[in-house]
């Protein structure tokens, strides 16, 4: 029988929103909430957010914090007034790692930025001249990450965001209302959109083999595979990959090849304190399959099929940023991802994932003989869960 020692310590209390957005949800905060250390990069700051997740968990569990032991559910939000001309909010986000004791900084969510301009609002971060009665608010977000401009289109009915709606998304068991969101220059960082200046590049993987790929910064920065190139159909569900240790090592070391290639990481190593960035996926052409709720998807409904993985599984749906990603590859002719579409102009692409489908939409142009994407575009939906106060051990640092 253990003897309980009254060391103390107390818990503190930090006002926090509970968001769903898109097909992941996370801890949403206004930076001037957050105790005055965290209010800024610092190792109290991660520290804070890992044990308000209930990280690292070497049960992988999350049953001692806020977060669901997911990629999608392992996330936080950090939102402030924006001093970035032309834009309302900044928005800061961090993937809390479950299993090791790190925040990961380097990439966007792009499902919880459908529900930044929604938690701006309701937290009074948008100025009450810019807000509507019943119509449309567009929240300007500075996504801090990146340095990027997201722009969100909020409903608002009787002066509160709509957050009801018949607007389904597949990954997401309820219908609410859509928030159409624009990702402005989705190209990742400051460098060329195809950071090896190929459309198409031959990714050698010792002991493993030699890949078609396509290295692209649009989103998020991803590495594309040809399904069939890695002994998949692009048609898998999350078990199929996710319960085979072996599969998930083989994609884990081709995604450390794949950014050493892209200038990401100067050493492998790295990419074990880097597992936001880059995301992994593989593609292949349109095909009929039974998504994870049951419902039948056939070559109709899509123009490829598109398989993720996300901190190490495969994704359940897919991320919004990786969705960016594909949508903008998609634009491009002679990319992989536009090759499984069939391989002609395309401004939008309805593709295939676990959960279901998502249509994305981007036009691509060339200046300068590089590729340059203005804008990309997809609908998703978010939803207040739970607001008040996480109290969480106050970090010794």
């Amino acid at each position: 029988m253990s003897t309980a020692v009254n060391n103390g310590l107390k818990q503190i209390k930090v006002p926090a929103t509970y968001i769903r957005g898109g097909t992941s949800k996370g801890v949403f905060f206004s930076l001037n909430d957050l105790p005055v250390p965290a209010q800024q990069a610092s190792e109290y700051r991660d520290a804070l957010l890992l044990r308000v997740i209930g990280s690292p968990d070497p049960y992988a569990k999350h049953t001692d914090g806020m977060g669901g032991a997911t990629s999608s559910t392992s996330k936080t939000v950090i939102v402030s007034k924006s001093e970035q001309p032309g834009h309302d909010v900044d928005y800061l986000f961090g993937q809390v790692a479950i299993d090791k004791a790190f925040v990961d900084w380097s990439g966007n969510c792009g499902n919880l930025s459908a529900a930044v301009g929604p938690f701006a609002i309701h937290a009074g971060l948008i100025p009450q001249e810019k807000l509507v009665e019943n119509g449309t608010v567009t929240v300007n977000i500075w996504q801090a990450n990146i340095k990027k401009t997201i722009i969100a289109y909020v409903t608002m009915r009787d002066g509160e965001v709509q957050e009801l709606g018949d607007f389904e998304l597949d990954g997401v068991t309820f219908p609410a209302a859509e928030i159409p969101v624009e990702f402005v220059d989705p190209a990742d960082g400051d460098g060329d959109m195809f950071p090896t200046g190929n459309l198409v590049d031959t990714l050698d993987v010792p002991d493993i083999g030699s890949f078609d790929a396509t290295l692209i910064n649009a989103g998020i920065p991803t590495i594309f595979l040809n399904a069939k190139d890695i002994g998949y159909t692009g048609t898998e569900l999350q078990d199929a990959i996710n319960n085979d240790p072996a599969a998930l090592e083989k994609f884990e070391t081709i995604r450390a090849h794949g950014a050493l290639k892209m200038g990401l990481i100067t050493d492998l190593a790295e990419a074990k304190s880097r597992q936001h960035t880059p995301k992994i996926a593989f593609v292949g052409p349109s095909q009929d399959y039974v998504a994870s709720s049951g419902k039948q998807i056939t070559v109709a409904d899509t123009d490829l099929v598109v398989r993720a993985l996300s901190m190490g599984k495969l994704h359940h749906a897919m991320m919004g940023t990786a969705a960016v990603a594909i949508g903008t590859a998609a634009a491009i002719p002679g990319t992989l991802v536009n090759l499984a579409a069939g391989g002609s102009e395309l401004e939008s692409v309805c593709f295939g994932h676990p959960s279901g489908t998502l249509r994305v939409g981007a036009k691509a142009t060339q200046q300068d003989g590089k590729w340059v994407v203005e804008k990309a575009i997809m609908s998703r939906s978010a939803r207040i869960l739970m607001e008040g106060r996480v109290r969480v051990p106050e970090p010794k640092i």
